[in-house]
């Protein structure tokens, strides 16, 4: 099986650079790059590539450069690795390897980029901590005028003042960086050059299950083909992936290394391309037959070209082979429409000899099938010509623009009689509307000989309607939509070419293409600077990189996985339910012991045996992903093989999946939290207006760059283990890893050198696969291992709460509220969790920051069969507030009033009592808004807004700004040890994710102890050194730590205090040598609990939070009212982080939470089957914010002169009270929604739930043919996703 694998696993012997962030190509932690010599154009070829998907077999004549590769950090890192780490571009690091080498390849192609190479270069890679903004401003420095061009979307009359703000307050010095010399990049092996002349040889490579074959010559493979008729062909491998082939009986012929792979030729009709030309390939000779060529003949080219852009990412589009991308046959495929619409044609080839088919209405016969017979091979594609009077459009919309499967996908053509706009041809094709991409037939014959006017579009429409019908119970869901898409398109199309006849005479004329408003132009403006006279010595409050970045930018940084295997480890892999409500009836693992490799399988019944306790009948899953057992064997793969080998028997139960279920069922977890305060009845009956209403918030997947991992390493005495894993909370992994095992937590020592980033994810989730990994070392008595698989941890760990508000709120004229009256309903799946601590949180920021006079609120958990939701950054904070920024929108409207004086008029002023009767002290919001909207310029950009929507029926835009106040609590402890050459080992309770928390404890010990931060050091978290630490959450990790450190360092100075007494003038050398001589401990512990905090929901008394974290931000966004996507503009953001330690790394907290934020609020859609089975389990169908997702002006100010007397250094906290922010951006799509209705006449409010995917928005955005595609009546369907 060996050569099977992907280039991955082959990398990572040795090598810890390459990441495995989603084994699917999704994210690009993986990406590496691809050099050969390319005998057609007689160049070395350099791309980027996927190693997770990319054969190892495939690298026959081959270089293959990872991160590594190109610098380090004993001697020179390469300039895309100094320019990401010194720019913050790096948080956790788990993705920066792969985003380095997307870089790194652009430089070797192009030295000089423009920023548009840039941002296409990074369409494959995902980053989850960042909000991406550092990366592109590391990187644009590349850039030849890098000043002038970071200035260019800016009128004249901002230059210079923006210029003197971006020269002050840069969180790096450009001038610093060494510059890029290609010169010295490392040569192209030669050995691999000589090949080159060398007679091709067909390659054979045979394992246990899988036969790879190399055929060196068309012949040889059209034999091939001939003798084993049902053999894989592969190119690139994107599609079949390592997962789909690897426990079946196969042989693939790797489609490649012949000689007319990817022959390209001119012909009088068109261009035809070799069937195996890469994608990226075609795009290339695309892109120069357009530009050469008349544009009349290229319409199709372009449209092609406008699929190709926002295809994949470019590691795919670099191996995936146009052939390929038609013989998958995928129904939602961006080109096969425009192939179908435009009649290309396909040449095939067998034994037999060749024929040419047209791929027409014929050619896809069902769902992933084809005319094409099994010997036969994709030989050629020749795509044509257009001709005069001919016009091409190509559409796609998808969940995000960039790197996305479509939702609907066509390519539309219609052919005029000569100087006339009467239709002689036309052919509409879609994708995303039946199993295979198909023709609107009936359509198309209706419209022929018809004049292009008004009178065909609304004909067309209503066919199409009729036409393109689907079941309500359609795979994919979203029917509406959909259909709906299929007129918007054609609208688009009408239009398109309604433009282009009235141009006719003047010749064609290009249609702008669609893509990114602009240049993604990010700020920091004016963060808080350090105090005047404060030593150079003296870090806090400077933008210090992070400690760990320029490891991390070389590959060096090692994480879980990376820690080099024992010689005797075995590796796990869990069995889990496929059923949401079951008792299991048996569990079969004898087929599995056949497996070669295989040690034994654990289940329930190991723990109990270890614990003697528990019943051993009776068992039940709760959920799917439930963990029944697991499989231990020698390697990854025959674990795996094993797992899928163990047989289940169950016996279904009536599953709870949604919230509205557990309310009919009453299937709540207890107890119920209220919160009531004044008299809720008394002031409805002083309100002018009542409104009631509810909204829907989806749950969110963390999408951790690095999965959960762990590696449990028995150490044959006294039950004593050592655990290395991937968690926030040591203590708890700790705890229950010895109670599962039946031993002292003295005997497990818990280890965590830093996380591929945890957002709460890894807070108590972790915890069930440490426990089974622990038992499985425990048993064997050998260390195991075992890192989840993306789509395992996105089914097992759960993720944010989905929430359900109804609420009741009384108000007057003037937009004052005086009453609230409101229910809150989390899905917490099947255990507790953290679900408490969530709705307690959700209900203490119900009010966000408005001054209620008069509440009743009550929180209810539902217990459901889905795997158990967590903590998640803000732990149920922007929950609770989104909600109330729903009614708070809608009373607004209900008041005909601007909405930001409704908020204004409702904030909490100094020294105001919250309604859990909280005093606010240091209430700096009102500061915080009136900065914001004056920095977003805010009333004279809402008059353009409202001026460009009476402008643009189809597009539209809306802006809003929306305040935050965030609570505060925790505690923690540290260890210092000062060595005796005067070096200092600190360690603290919390553990790295991404969030620079090492790096703002050394600066916070090196204020402490007067010395440089070079001369401090932190190896790791672990339950020796610091016993019974919080987990790293809530945002407080640095406050609390960072007292801990402190009170560690100060007990080090006062026993130091004699020495320095008597020698003032000595080194901090000096007196660490007399200290040790005079027998002084150098080694001391620190302490901290946030003081008097404490509160009782039933009385409603007392101190939930030591303090409140406050920010505003105001975005400005723009919809396409008929397609329902969406574009952010900008966004201004000015936060209250206190007297910031670290500038750079607290805006970096900022932007990467208010991205996440957007994800959140605008993207990110969990799908689940009516029966509780997760759809979204990877980045295929579960889409991140991607770069060209972040608003394309994006400024970020810290609000100064507010110090912080409760924090350490008067800091605040910063991780989580951003990430509501983002609601903005929810709400200006919502303000853009209301202008969009109004033009259709329709003026009353509407629901719009979270999050606002192009389907919500295309939905609310009615109109003709909105009202063409009616939703069938609930009840009478059984839907594909339900709302959990």
């Amino acid at each position: 099986m060996f050569f099977m694998f992907s280039l991955i696993p082959v990398l990572s012997v040795g090598l810890c650079g390459t990441k495995l962030g989603c084994g699917e190509g999704g994210c690009g932690a993986c990406t590496v790059m691809i050099s050969k010599y390319d005998p057609f154009q007689k160049k070395i070829l350099h791309h980027t590539a996927n190693a997770c998907l990319f054969p190892i077999c495939a690298l026959h004549h081959v270089a293959v450069t990872t991160v590594e590769g190109i610098g380090n950090t004993k001697s020179r890192l390469h300039p895309a690795q100094e320019r990401i780490a010194k720019s913050h571009g790096s948080q956790c690091g788990f993705c920066t390897p792969g985003i380095v080498m997307s870089m790194y390849t652009l430089l070797r192609n192009k030295p000089k980029p423009k920023m548009e190479d840039i941002e296409d270069a990074f369409q494959g890679n995902l980053c989850r901590c960042t909000g991406y903004r550092p990366i592109l401003e590391g990187y644009r420095t590349f850039l030849r005028t890098y000043v002038y061009s970071f200035l260019l979307c800016f009128s004249s009359s901002y230059l210079h003042s923006l210029f003197q703000t971006m020269m002050s307050s840069s969180l790096f010095d450009s001038s610093e960086f060494q510059p890029l010399d290609p010169t010295q990049e490392p040569i192209f092996p030669p050995e691999l050059m000589t090949q080159r002349n060398k007679e091709q040889k067909q390659v054979c490579f045979k394992g246990e299950r899988v036969m790879w074959i190399q055929p060196a010559t068309l012949q040889e493979l059209v034999a091939l083909k001939s003798q084993y008729p049902n053999a894989k062909l592969v190119v690139g491998n994107t599609e079949v992936g390592k997962k789909k082939i690897q426990y079946k009986r196969k042989i693939v012929i790797y489609f490649y290394l012949w000689e007319k792979k990817n022959n390209t030729s001119h012909w009088s009709a068109g261009i035809t391309f070799g069937a195996a030309c890469t994608l990226s390939s075609v795009e290339e000779v695309l892109r120069k037959a357009v530009a050469e060529l008349p544009s009349y003949k290229t319409e199709i080219f372009q449209a092609a070209l406008e699929q190709l852009r926002w295809f994949a990412g470019p590691q795919i589009r670099n191996v995936a082979a146009l052939g390929g991308n038609i013989m998958t046959a995928s129904p939602i495929s961006d080109l096969n429409p425009v192939l179908m619409a435009s009649g290309s044609k396909l040449t095939l080839i067998s034994v037999e000899g060749k024929r040419t088919v047209t791929m027409d209405e014929k050619f896809f016969t069902g769902y992933r099938k084809t005319i094409v017979k099994p010997e036969e091979v994709l030989l050629s594609v020749e795509i044509p010509y257009s001709k005069e009077g001919e016009y091409f459009s190509a559409f796609k919309q998808a969940y995000r623009r960039e790197d996305d499967i479509a939702i609907v996908t066509c390519g539309m053509r219609v052919l005029f009689q000569h100087g006339t706009s009467r239709v002689q041809e036309v052919k509409l094709s879609y994708g995303g509307m039946a199993p295979t991409t198909i023709l609107a037939l009936k359509t198309c014959q209706e419209l022929t000989g018809r004049d292009w006017n008004e009178k065909l579009l609304q004909d067309a429409c209503r066919l199409l309607a009729g036409e393109m019908d689907l079941s309500p119970s359609a795979p994919g869901g979203m029917v509406e939509f959909r259909r709906t898409l299929t007129l918007s398109f054609f609208f688009k199309f009408y239009l398109t070419v309604l433009q282009k006849l009235s141009k006719q005479q003047n010749g064609p004329v290009s249609v702008a293409r669609e893509g990114r408003l602009g240049k993604s132009e990010s700020h920091c403006k004016h963060p808080a600077l350090p105090s005047k006279g404060q030593l150079v010595e003296d870090t806090v409050g400077r933008p210090l990189v992070h400690v760990s970045a320029a490891k991390q930018a070389c590959g060096e940084a090692v994480y879980c996985d990376d820690i080099p295997h024992y010689e005797n480890e075995l590796y796990l892999t869990l069995v889990t339910s496929t059923k949401a409500h079951a008792k299991i009836l048996s569990v079969d693992a004898s087929e599995a012991q056949s497996v070669p490799g295989f040690v034994c399988f654990v289940s329930l019944l190991h723990v109990y045996t270890l614990t003697g306790g528990g019943s051993k009948s009776g068992l039940q899953v709760t959920c799917v992903g439930h963990i029944i057992g697991a499989v231990i064997a020698d390697t990854q793969e025959h674990s795996r093989r094993a797992a899928k080998a163990v047989k289940i028997k169950y016996e279904e139960l009536k599953p709870i999946v949604t919230i509205q279920e557990a309310i009919e069922k009453q299937s709540f977890i207890k107890p119920i939290k209220r919160i009531k305060k004044g008299d809720v009845k008394k002031g409805f009956e002083e309100s002018d207006h009542i409104l009631e209403g509810e909204m829907y918030l989806g749950g969110q997947e963390h999408f951790y760059l690095e999965t959960h991992c762990t590696l449990a390493v028995p150490k044959g005495e006294d039950g004593e283990m050592e655990l290395f894993v991937s968690t926030q909370n040591l203590t708890k992994t700790q705890e229950f890893t010895a109670t599962a095992l039946g031993v002292p937590s003295n005997r497990i020592v818990v280890r965590v050198k830093r996380m591929g980033g945890g957002f709460g994810g890894k807070e108590t989730r972790n915890t069930i696969l440490t426990t089974v990994v622990a038992v499985a070392a425990f048993k064997t008595g050998r260390p195991v291992r075992c890192m989840l698989d993306r789509d395992e941890d996105m089914l097992i760990s759960g993720g944010r709460h989905p929430f359900l508000g109804r609420y009741k709120v009384g108000f007057m004229k003037n937009g004052k509220v005086k009453s609230l009256e409101v229910s809150y309903y989390c899905n917490g799946g099947n255990s507790t969790d953290l679900s408490h601590g969530v709705m307690d949180r959700a209900l203490l920021h119900l009010d966000n920051s408005y001054n209620i006079p008069n509440v009743s609120s009550v929180g209810f958990i539902c217990k459901t069969n889905l795997s158990s939701n967590t903590a998640f950054r803000g732990f149920g904070g922007p929950q609770g507030m989104m909600i109330a920024e729903c009614w708070m929108s809608d009373l607004a409207r209900k008041c005909g009033l601007p909405p930001e004086e409704v908020r204004k008029i409702n904030l909490y002023h100094e020294g105001d009592l919250t309604h859990f009767n909280q005093k606010l002290e240091g209430f700096t919001l009102r500061r915080c808004w009136d900065e914001c909207l004056s920095s977003s310029n805010y009333h004279a950009r809402k008059k353009l807004i409202e001026e460009f929507n009476k402008q643009n029926r189809w597009k539209k835009r809306g802006m809003c700004i929306i305040p935050t106040k965030f609570g505060i609590s925790f505690t923690a402890g540290a260890l210092v040890h000062v060595y005796t050459d005067g070096s200092v080992l600190l360690t603290h309770g919390g553990t790295e994710m991404g969030q620079g928390l090492h790096t703002k404890m050394i600066q916070v010990a090196s204020r402490s102890l007067g010395i440089p931060t070079s001369k401090i050091y932190i190896s790791e978290t672990s339950t020796n050194t610091v016993p019974n630490t919080s987990p790293t959450a809530a945002s407080v990790s640095a406050d609390i730590n960072g007292m801990a450190v402190h009170n560690a360092c100060q007990t080090i100075l006062k026993r130091l205090e004699p020495i320095k007494q008597s020698n003032p003038k000595g080194s901090w050398e000096d007196w660490i040598k007399t200290a040790y001589e005079n027998c002084i401990s150098l080694s001391a512990t620190g302490f901290y609990r946030i003081p008097d905090v404490g509160y009782n929901f039933e009385t409603n008394k007392g101190k939930p939070f030591h303090y409140f974290s406050y920010g505003v931000a105001c975005s400005e966004v723009e919809i396409d009212c008929l397609t329902g996507d969406h574009k952010n503009i900008r966004t201004d953001i000015v936060m209250d982080v206190g007297t910031s330690l670290n500038p750079a790394i607290d805006i970096g907290q900022i932007e990467g939470a208010f991205v996440q934020g957007i994800g959140l609020f605008t993207m990110e859609e969990l799908r689940y089957s009516p029966e509780g089975n997760l759809y979204t389990r990877g980045p295929g169908m579960y889409k991140i914010p991607a770069f060209g997702d972040i608003p394309t002006e994006f400024y970020v100010s810290l609000l100064r002169d507010c110090p912080n007397s409760k924090a350490i250094y008067s800091s605040k906290a910063v991780g989580e009270p951003p990430l509501f922010l983002s609601a903005s951006v929810f709400y200006a799509i919502k303000d853009a929604i209301y202008s969009a209705r109004e033009d259709s006449g329709v003026t009353e409010p509407f629901r719009l739930d979270s999050p606002a995917t192009p389907e919500r928005i295309r939905n609310a955005c009615v109109d003709t043919f909105t009202k063409m595609c009616p939703s069938a009546e609930p009840g009478t369907f059984k839907p594909w996703s339900v709302r959990v």
